[in-house]
């Protein structure tokens, strides 16, 4: 049985690791921050050290990107310090290792898709903490591929598709952000590329390495992401509300967003044969899970 190390267990995209259909002999051992803290790189490196892993997906973060703000070691210690701990170990161990980062590494200052080599600059403490734990795993001499994503949705924990829902049906009006463009990602779909190319890391000893791109395909506004998400649940019989967009300064944040996080899929299609759906279909398997057809009226 070959076994893939899983962190971040209780989210989004660590729940869809676990629920993803494996072939047989693959099996993945997801851990949450209580059997795992991944604020002390000793347990990390016993962890790592405690069987022979086939692999290492790093799903975990400090993902609270406002907060990250006044909490600045706390996401450097999770965000930075842990990958660091990982690659180190995974190095040692000769274990490959899968991790995750984000769109918030780049400024979003100007139009068209980000490219894995173009020039990085945070915005914020989150971005750069992530980038930080880029570096980290870039430079520990494990087989890694870093993958980038952006804009994570799912059935699960708290994300921008459950809000919509949450508050469209108290309100019936939203006013949301139109002047920040990227690309929705559903976690199950994230998933799924991730354990492509973990499992290609651990039978093929040339699988490509480096930092890829996934994202859903198409892009879009969190505006118009609002609007799909609506006119998807009404079809479905749930809720509905009228989208007003609005600029990111009448909406003002303690962290900075890139104004463009579109992410572009060349290099993960190039080199994995990975090539990403829709987002608007993504999002339809997603409002599949969460709303329950109405029948006979009720």
């Amino acid at each position: 049985m070959r076994e893939l190390l899983v962190t971040g267990a209780n989210g989004q995209l660590g729940q869809e690791l676990q629920r993803a259909r494996l072939s047989d002999g693959w099996r993945v051992v997801a851990l949450d921050r209580a059997a795992l803290d991944l604020t002390d790189p000793a347990a990390i490196a016993a962890k790592v050290a405690e069987r022979p892993w086939a692999a290492v997906i790093n799903g975990a973060a400090y993902t609270a990107v406002d907060k990250a703000e006044s909490d600045q070691v706390a996401a450097w210690q999770v965000n930075a310090v842990a990958p660091a701990a990982f690659a180190s170990a995974c190095a040692a161990a000769n274990v490959p290792l899968v991790q995750v980062s984000t769109d918030y590494v780049f400024p979003g200052d100007r139009e068209g898709a980000w490219h894995v080599d173009d020039p990085v600059a945070p915005l914020g403490v989150y971005g750069a903490s992530k980038l930080g734990g880029e570096l980290a795993v870039r430079t520990s001499g494990a087989r890694h591929a870093i993958v980038r994503t952006a804009w994570v949705v799912s059935a699960h924990g708290h994300n921008f598709v459950k809000t919509m829902l949450r508050v469209g049906a108290e309100r019936g009006h939203l006013r949301v952000v139109a002047d920040q463009h990227g690309s929705p990602t559903g976690a199950a779909d994230l998933a799924a590329a991730l354990l492509t190319i973990a499992m290609r890391l651990v039978k093929d000893a040339d699988a490509p390495t480096g930092t890829f791109h996934f994202s859903n395909a198409g892009a879009t506004t969190w505006a118009g992401f609002a609007e799909e998400i609506f006119r998807q649940s009404a079809m479905r019989g749930g809720a509905t509300a009228t989208v007003e967009g609005i600029t990111t300064a009448e909406y003002p944040t303690p962290a900075r967003r890139p104004a463009n996080s579109l992410l572009a899929h060349d290099a993960i299609e190039r080199a994995y044969g990975i090539i990403p759906r829709a987002w608007n279909e993504a999002l339809g398997d997603i409002l599949d899970e969460l709303i329950v057809p109405k029948e006979n009226g009720k």
